[in-house]
Order: C-alpha cells, then sequence, then structure tokens
C-alpha cells in the first residue's frame, strides 16, 4: 500500500471505528493484503492482531487461489463462525482487507450491512489518496519544454 499521510490515516481511523460501533462489533481490523495492520478499533487488548493479519492475509491468499481454481475474479468476502466469535472478512478495492470479530451481541446481516458502508467510505478516501499521488508525480508543464521550444518562442522564423 501506497504511505499514508496523517490526514488520511485519521480518516482510515475514523471509519474504522465509526464501523466498530455502528455495527455493535467485538474489533474491527483494516489490514494490507502483506498482513499489515493499517488500523483497528474496539476490544484488541489482548488479542495478537499482528498473527491475526497475517493469517487473515494467507487465508485470503489462499483463498484468491480457490477462485483462480473456479474461474472467479476473487473471492471479495469471508464469514468464519465460531462457537463464541465470528469473522467477517472482507477485500475493499482489490488491495486491503477489513476483518469484522463479533459475537451474540449482533448479527452476521447487520455487520454486513454496516461493511458496505465502511467500505465505500474507505474506497472514496483511497481513490482521494490516488489521486493525489497522481497529482505529485505528474511532470511539471515546464518539464516538458525542451531547449528547442525556448529557442523557436524567441526566433524570428
Amino acid at each position: 500500500m501506497e504511505v499514508l499521510h496523517e490526514e488520511q490515516y485519521r480518516e482510515i481511523q475514523s471509519a474504522v471505528e465509526r464501523l466498530y460501533q455502528d455495527s455493535n462489533s467485538m474489533a474491527v481490523l483494516l489490514i494490507d493484503k502483506n498482513g499489515q495492520e493499517i488500523a483497528s478499533a474496539g476490544e484488541i487488548e489482548g488479542l495478537d492482531t499482528t498473527s491475526l493479519s497475517s493469517l487473515t492475509a494467507g487465508n485470503v491468499a489462499a483463498a484468491g487461489g480457490i477462485a483462480s481454481l473456479l474461474a472467479e475474479k476473487e473471492f471479495t468476502g469471508q464469514y468464519h463462525e465460531g462457537e463464541h466469535t465470528n469473522v467477517h472478512i472482507s477485500i475493499i478495492a482489490q488491495r486491503i482487507i477489513l476483518v469484522v470479530l463479533f459475537d451474540e451481541r449482533t448479527s452476521l446481516g447487520l455487520v454486513r450491512l454496516r461493511v458496505r458502508r465502511a467500505a465505500k467510505s474507505i474506497e472514496d478516501i483511497l481513490g482521494r489518496m490516488d489521486n493525489s499521488q497522481q497529482q505529485q508525480n505528474r511532470p511539471s508543464v515546464f518539464e516538458e519544454i525542451t531547449d528547442e521550444d525556448i529557442d523557436n518562442l524567441f526566433s524570428d522564423d
């Protein structure tokens, strides 16, 4: 993932915190496809988020392999039901992974509904980030001007 600037990080963190509250979940993690945590919210004390992030990224990669075997582009969502904790995993903008941990305090339907809204918000942030990167990488108008162009500008021909 590209470098996050402070303002972009705050926007993403805010979207993650809003999802945590709106979905009544236990915790929310946003990670890149390499397993690096980008943002988190909720009950993460005592949770090995580093291992969870890495294993989730591996899980998504394995599901991507299954998708390829089945001639699918990718599986954008996964759900794992546990005895005490459920896990909802979704891929946003084909490059980051949103993980929602939840229990009986909420429902899968509510989590899915809130994830859709959060995913749209995060995609918008990433889109603005991409546009900003492209603006910064665009060559200056002056870089395109050659010495010959300058000579032609001042010649009497």
